[in-house]
């Protein structure tokens, strides 16, 4: 009687259970769908799969915190795979000696029922067990889980234990009643407990109705918040992973995601700001991936780990931005749906304003696109294209944005270039050079590549010097290049970071008509750069407006000349070197190999940050922070030079002009304030490995270069 009892009430809450969690399923397909359309997810259905099968079987995203990754997968397969001893349950509640057919008497299925309540068990205490360790009441800011809803993590891995004792609970009973008959090696753990408990079939079924009415309060707690991502990634990360940006499996980052319309790039010279959507000014005008990425946040904190605004005390985290998007979409989607609606708190949440209201502006306004958060985050949500499109909005609609870029975008447009400059000095660099620089006069000639030198190793003191540098390599192992001089402007990249997409497509597009009429014919369209965002922009962003380049970075090339022994490093530098990864030459780029191979090559002594490679640490200069003054918490920069000063040596090196002077600035703080010593100094690799290269010859050192106004001069320094 007692089974037959707990069976119906087992059944009746589980159809009330099951309905609400279809209903809420439903609701949220429907609320996710009042995104804009985005029909560039749609495949290639095969690549995108098997993506999909790889980052969730192996944890491949996940193993970025190893000590994290084998426990969530434990917990992720006695999940999927333990759903079928639930509804074993239901089977088990009613008759005690019930098992699946035919698999009740394969022994390596109840190995696997074992292995699987054990692995549960093990895994959800172990996720408590670092949840505790890295509680905010402890760390403060410094805890990735500072701002997450730890009480819905605790329900979701309480669950998951009671879960796994339940599969081994009932097993347990069901052997101390001998209705199974596994070997104790299929039934290690159960076996030994069964013959501790009491031969009961009414233990059997209070057990099986435990594990079903624990499954049962999980999903009706679930099914009435729809904002609860640490448990609705479970079935979301699914289809979040499977259409990310990049169908074979990169991180959306490199390229910023086009300005879109209706589901369609956006034409500005037919655009309507009545009638298209300009970046994202309300929660409605992102796009339904965008409304996905943001069900599907864990709260997990990597991304806020790792973002160098949150680390340096600064109102950004990523994660924050993420689950203020999902709540307030989801408060808002009533009236989205029925814009009559009597949802006095939908009513409500229509009035809010998207930054200003539910996104701090200088939240907005202190990201760096780094892409540390997108490249930590293990259900592959997309911060940067969302900050990225609320900046678009800002500045095209609202013109409201930090004072600072008004000058930068006005020289961008007059110049060419955002230390407002003359065109005419873009030739500076080459006076003193004891070469003559080939400068592009109308034909390539035997030229292989077009050294694209840009505004800062054009225009900035200390970047020229590692455009002399790449120049003086690159005649030493007797390269044909030239440069285009007068007729190069700015790619773009500050104002696109800064949400000018209309400004980045004007410098784009003319660019990008200059390159195509010098490629005119030729058989390779080969372009060098030194600085990591001229590299990102040519390779990744320019062939969305048609040009299409081979590029690479000044460290590649002069690592391929290395190994060619058409450079020959032959005074070794025995130095202490420290490297600072460029975010858009590493993350964005994933370029970590050869810039320390050049490194090697010089002989010095390679001594790595904490933070390196792909979770390096950002300069602070990128998303056009170059140009904002940093106001609050503490400089990037700084915190930056304090990481590469602890490993104590006597140059840091990198592989971009905006590190550089970042670094510079934080370096010369330091040395001024008694906290460095004088010796260290910063270098881009080229530069290290030229004083190698020329057996250390002094070289000329420019005097007639044009000076940079002071009025021009990046204020995050």
């Amino acid at each position: 009687m007692v089974p037959l009892i707990l069976g119906v009430i087992a059944v009746v809450i589980s159809v009330v259970a099951w309905g609400l969690f279809a209903r809420t399923i439903a609701r949220m397909v429907r609320t996710i769908r009042l995104g804009q359309p985005d029909s560039t997810r749609n495949g290639p259905f095969v690549a995108r799969m098997r993506n999909l099968v790889t980052e969730f079987a192996a944890h491949t995203r996940m193993a970025k915190r190893r000590s994290v990754a084998p426990w969530h997968w434990l917990v992720m397969w006695g999940f999927l795979l333990g759903s079928l001893a639930l509804f074993e349950a239901y089977g088990e509640v009613f008759v005690p000696t019930w098992g699946w057919p035919i698999l009740d008497d394969f022994a390596p299925w109840h190995l696997l029922m074992e292995l699987l309540g054990v692995g549960t068990v093990v895994g959800g205490l172990a996720l408590v067990l670092i949840r505790q360790r890295n509680h905010p009441r402890r760390l403060g800011r410094q805890s990735r889980f500072a701002g997450s809803n730890l009480r819905q993590a605790y329900f979701v891995e309480a669950v998951v234990v009671v879960e796994g004792l339940g599969i081994l609970g009932v097993r347990a009973a069901k052997a101390a009643l001998g209705a199974e008959h596994a070997p104790t090696w299929a039934a290690f753990v159960s076996n030994p407990v069964g013959d501790l408990l009491p031969s009961s079939p009414v233990l059997v079924s209070a057990l099986a109705f435990v594990k079903l009415m624990s499954a049962m309060v999980w999903l009706i707690v679930v099914s009435r918040t729809m904002t609860m991502g640490v448990a609705w990634h479970r079935f979301s990360a699914f289809f979040n992973i499977y259409f990310k940006r990049e169908a074979d499996g990169g991180v959306a980052l490199g390229a910023v995601k086009p300005m879109t319309s209706k589901g369609a790039e956006l034409d500005f010279e037919e655009a309507d700001p009545e009638t298209d959507t300009f970046g994202a000014g309300a929660i409605e005008d992102f796009s339904w991936k965008g409304w996905l990425d943001f069900s599907t946040c864990t709260e997990c904190g990597r991304c806020q780990s790792q973002c160098p605004a949150w680390n340096t005390e600064k109102p950004l985290s990523p994660k924050l931005v993420i689950t203020a998007l999902r709540d307030h979409a989801y408060a808002k989607a009533p009236y989205l749906m029925d814009h009559i609606t009597t949802d006095v708190l939908a009513l409500a949440e229509s009035e809010k304003t998207l930054v200003g209201d539910v996104i701090d502006p200088d939240a907005l306004w202190s990201c760096t696109s780094c892409g540390a958060c997108v490249e930590q985050c293990p259900v592959d949500i997309e911060h940067v294209d969302h900050i990225v499109d609320m900046r678009r909005y800002q500045v095209l609609i609202e013109s409201n944005f930090p004072t600072e870029l008004g000058g930068m975008f006005k020289n961008l447009e007059n110049k060419g270039n955002p230390w407002g400059q003359n065109a005419k000095d873009r030739l500076a660099w080459t006076q003193d050079l004891d070469f003559e620089v080939p400068v592009f006069d109308g034909e390539l000639g035997d030229a292989e590549y077009l050294f694209w030198v840009g505004c800062a190793g054009a225009f900035e003191d200390r970047a020229r010097k590692t455009t002399q540098a790449v120049a003086e390599l690159l005649h030493i192992a007797d390269v044909k290049y030239t440069v285009l001089g007068p007729e190069e402007t700015c790619t773009g990249d500050p104002a696109r970071r800064a949400g000018n997409e209309f400004l980045f497509q004007m410098l784009a597009q003319q660019n990008v008509e200059v390159l195509n009429s010098v490629f005119e014919g030729a058989a390779q369209r080969k372009i060098v750069v030194t600085c990591a965002h001229c590299f990102n922009s040519l390779a990744n962003e320019y062939p969305q407006l048609g040009g299409h380049y081979e590029v690479v970075h000044h460290t590649q090339l002069l690592n391929r000349l290395v190994r060619e022994k058409r450079l020959v490093p032959v005074a070794p530098l025995a130095q202490d070197v420290t490297y600072h990864d460029p975010c858009y030459l590493g993350r964005h780029n994933k370029v970590y190999d050869a810039p320390r191979e050049l490194v090697g090559a010089t002989g010095a002594r390679l001594r790595e940050m904490p933070r390196h490679a792909d979770t390096a640490m950002c300069c602070g200069a990128g998303g056009a922070r170059m140009w904002m003054e940093e106001r609050i918490g503490k400089r990037i920069n700084a915190t930056r030079v304090e990481e590469a000063l602890g490993t104590a040596p006597t140059k840091i090196a990198t592989g971009c002009p905006f590190c550089r002077v970042m670094l510079t600035d934080g370096l010369t703080e330091k040395q001024a304030a008694g906290a460095a010593p004088e010796h260290v100094e910063v270098l881009d690799v080229a530069q290290l490995l030229l004083t190698s290269v020329r057996r250390g010859r002094r070289r000329a050192t420019p005097t007639s270069a044009a000076p940079t106004p002071s009025n021009a001069t990046p204020a995050a320094r």
